[in-house]
C-alpha cells in the first residue's frame, strides 16, 4: 500500500476503539479518527467469532486487498481500524469492497471525484 501503513501496537487499537467515530455495517465495522500524520494508518481485526484461522486469514486478506485497490480515493490523515464481523466468513470479496466502500461513503472518508 502506497499511501497507508500498519498499526501495530496495541494500545494504537485501543486508542481508535476508544475515541474513534464508528459505523458497521452486514460484514465489518469501520473505526475513524482524524491522525496527524500526512498519510492514513490501517489496522484490521478478525476474531475468533468469525472462524477457524484459515478463514480468519482469508478474510484478512480480503479486507486488506478491498482497502488497497480503493486507498487512493480515501482521504489522507486518517487512522482506521477494519473489524470483521462473523458475517464476513461467507461474503465474497466483492460483498466486503462494497460494504467498506458504503460506510466509508457514509462516514465521508471518500475524495470527491476531480472533474476536468
Amino acid at each position: 500500500m502506497k499511501f497507508t501503513r500498519s498499526l501495530a501496537p496495541n494500545r494504537e487499537f485501543r486508542r481508535s476503539y476508544a475515541k474513534a467515530v464508528h459505523r458497521s455495517g452486514r460484514y465489518l465495522t469501520l473505526y475513524d479518527r482524524k491522525g496527524k500524520r500526512g498519510q492514513n494508518r490501517l489496522g484490521l481485526t478478525v476474531t475468533p467469532k468469525v472462524g477457524c484461522a484459515v478463514v480468519r486469514n482469508r478474510v484478512r486478506r480480503r479486507l486488506k486487498e478491498a482497502y488497497r485497490l480503493n486507498e487512493e480515493i480515501f482521504r489522507t490523515g486518517r487512522t482506521l481500524v477494519i473489524v470483521a464481523r462473523p458475517e464476513s466468513a461467507g461474503a465474497s470479496f466483492w460483498e466486503l469492497q462494497d460494504d467498506l466502500l458504503r460506510i466509508a461513503r457514509r462516514m465521508d472518508l471518500l475524495q470527491e471525484p476531480e472533474v476536468n
